[in-house]
Parts: structure tokens; sequence; C-alpha cells
């Protein structure tokens, strides 16, 4: 290779290394306008952040990974995944994430399958963080078992009327439009995945009884069962075929995956910035506790196992964004993403000893937010077993 085509690599690699740079820092500039202060008065109310969500929504980074011609910034998820980070690291943690998060990654189906007149209709609008849309996949009796649900949509004329019973739909209290997946025909053995379709309706409160959950973390943004008795959506609101629903959901949980990684770093990097300060400030036996190696040394394997992480899910975006297959990496991120965020919460709550507990220093918020994310979206063990068997090629376990 000639000197002229490495000094062009050379030149590229730095230009794409500012520019994200330049997301990161006017990411974090942004949400750093939202103290601490903030966020526990959110959780302690229970209050969504919609302060903090309008002001994301104005700087247009609902519509980050939106497409140009739909009112989108058209960046990549390694843009949509470092902007997520840097709002968890701030101390916003899951209550801020979530918050912007909803908005970004439950319209992927639509912006793939959907009709043209569709996306014109509704993405716009979802873009600009106007619309809130709740997600309803998960049933109380199906677990990740999701060809076993039992919410059905029958046709009836032009429409199709539905009926059943969702669980942990966030954003639903609030939500105008609720994207369901329903069985339109029955289960089959031998192809259990059939037979799903995914519906984009609207949140009809006459139809739609929605329960708040009373949950450990994450208060600010709600979790809720809903109960779906005659609600019906038109034709035009099918997104792509009748009965393959669900695999326009997989082609989302690749992306969901390595940004939950990013997410669960960044709260691990707030976790940890708290817990250096304070390791540096708290004086016992007339010396600051950061100079007994058995309150060091954790702190410093937590940011070996968070930089690790990092590079892990930064990968693995990159190989999303270049349209290479990436279902080891994208299971690995989030795995090793929220065990290092985990682990450095944790740690960050024995350095603090007895004052963890006081909400005033604000670590058991995020301790109990960051907990989450080793079950959601996807579980450790279902990652493992993911791994096992697609990447191993040890036999199925399930």
């Amino acid at each position: 290779m000639s000197d002229t085509s490495l000094d062009t690599l050379y030149a590229a690699a730095d230009a794409r290394k500012q520019h994200l740079d330049d997301v990161r820092q006017a990411a974090r500039k942004l949400a750093d306008r939202y103290p601490l202060s903030y966020w526990r008065e959110c959780d302690k109310n229970e209050k969504y952040p919609w302060d903090f969500v309008n002001a994301f929504a104005a700087a247009g980074w609902m519509g980050v990974m939106m497409p140009e011609e739909y009112g989108g910034m058209g960046l990549g998820l390694t843009e949509a995944a470092i902007m997520l980070q840097e709002v968890a690291a701030s101390g916003a943690g899951m209550s801020g994430a979530s918050a912007v998060h909803f908005y970004i990654f439950p319209p992927a189906p639509i912006l793939r399958h959907g009709t043209e007149e569709m996306k014109k209709r509704v993405l716009p609008a979802l873009a600009r963080g106007e619309t809130l849309m709740a997600f309803g996949v998960t049933e109380p009796t199906s677990g990740v078992d999701t060809s076993r649900i039992r919410t059905r949509a029958e046709r009836k004329g032009d429409r199709w009327v539905i009926n059943g019973q969702k669980v942990w739909s966030t954003n639903a209290q609030n939500a105008k439009k609720y994207l369901i997946l329903a069985r339109t025909s029955p289960r089959d053995e031998k192809r259990p995945l059939d037979g799903m379709t995914l519906f984009f309706a609207d949140m009809d409160r006459k139809h739609c009884d929605v329960r708040v959950i009373d949950k450990l973390g994450r208060a600010a943004v709600d979790s809720n069962e809903v109960f779906i008795d005659g609600l019906e959506v038109a034709d035009e609101n099918v997104i792509g075929e009748v009965g393959k629903g669900f695999y326009y959901l997989i082609d989302g949980l690749n992306p969901e995956r390595i940004v939950v990684g990013t997410e669960t770093v960044g709260i691990g990097r707030a976790a940890l910035g708290m817990a250096v300060k304070y390791a540096n400030e708290r004086v016992v036996f007339d010396r600051p506790i950061g100079k007994n190696q058995a309150v060091a040394n954790p702190l410093a394997e937590n940011w070996i196992r968070l930089e690790a992480a990092n590079a892990v899910c930064m990968q693995a975006a990159e190989l999303f964004d270049r349209g290479l297959p990436c279902g080891p990496e994208s299971n690995a991120a989030k795995f090793l993403g929220a065990d290092a965020g985990y682990l450095a919460c944790d740690q960050a709550m024995q350095t603090h000893g007895g004052y963890a507990y006081s909400k005033e220093y604000h670590i058991e918020r995020l301790w109990r937010e960051v907990r989450l994310l080793r079950l959601a979206p996807i579980s450790q063990e279902m990652v493992l077993n993911y791994v096992a068997n697609k990447v191993l090629g040890l036999p199925k376990s399930y």
C-alpha cells in the first residue's frame, strides 16, 4: 500500500474518531444539565423525566438512527450507543437511558418492514420525540418462550381486534401508541415462531387497562401490565406480513443488546467515579480510605472490566454499522457490560460503607437500576445458552 493510501486511511480514522468524540461531548453536555438531585426526585416521586426527554428530543437525539428522509439524523448504532452511554454515565442511570432508549429502538420494525406510506406517516413524529410508544411482547405465562403468547388478533372486515394481556410494557402510562405482538394463527409445533403479527396500535384507554408495576428500580420510567379488550387496529397499521412479526423483532435484538451493554458500562462508570471521589475524601484512622489496597484494588479491577466490556461493545456496534454478522459479539457485549456495570455499582456500595444506604449519596439508586440489566432484555443465562449453541456448536438445551 502506498504512503498516499495510508495517509488517506489515517485521515479517515482521525475524522471518525473526532466525529465520535463530538457525539460523546454533545450528549454529555446536555445530560449534565440534569444533576443527580433531579434523578433522585424523579425516582422518589415516580415522575417521568419529561424535562430531560423534551431536551433530548429538541436536540434531535430521538431520531439519531432514523434516516434523514424521515426527519432523523441518519447516524449509526455506534453514535446511538455512545450517546446513551453518556446519558447513563452522567448519573441519570437507567431512568435517563431508558427514557431515550425507548424512543429509538422499538420503532425499528416499522423502519425496516413497514410500508412507505406507514413510514412517512409515523416515523417523523417518532424522530421528533412527539410520539411516545409502548412495546407489548412479554406475557405473564410465556416468559422467554415468545412462541406461547396468548394475545390474539382476529380479522373483522378491514380491521383486526386484539384481546389479551401483556406485562413489562414500558411507557404505557403515557404512551399514545402501542407496538403489539399478537397471534394471528394457532401455534404450530413444527414452526412455533410463525403465526405472530406486529401491530402499530393506538393506546386506546377504553380498550387498554394499564396498571403500573411497583418495582425495585427505575421508578421514573414506568413498567406496566396491560389488559387488552377489543382493541381495533386497521389493516394499514399491520407491520410487514401477517404471521411474520416475531422475525421482525429478531432484527432488533442485536442492536439493542449492544446498546444495553454500553448503557451498563455508563452506569458503572458513574458509580466508579462516585466511589473514587469518596475514597479520596473519606478519612479513617488519619488517612483517606483510598490508600488501603482493600479499597483501591477492587476499584482498579472495576475500571479494567468496564474498559474491556466497552471495547467489545464498540466492536459489535462497528460490525453492525458495517452490515456484518454480529450475533456472538452483540450477546458478548450485553453479557460483559451487564456484569461489569453491576460489579462496579456493587463495589461502589461497598466503598461507601454504611453511607451507601443513604439516598443522599445516590449510589443505591444506580445499584438498584443496574441490576435489571442482568435480567433484561435477555438474561445472562440465555446469553450463555446462545453462545454454547450458536458459537460453540453444543446441543441446544431447551
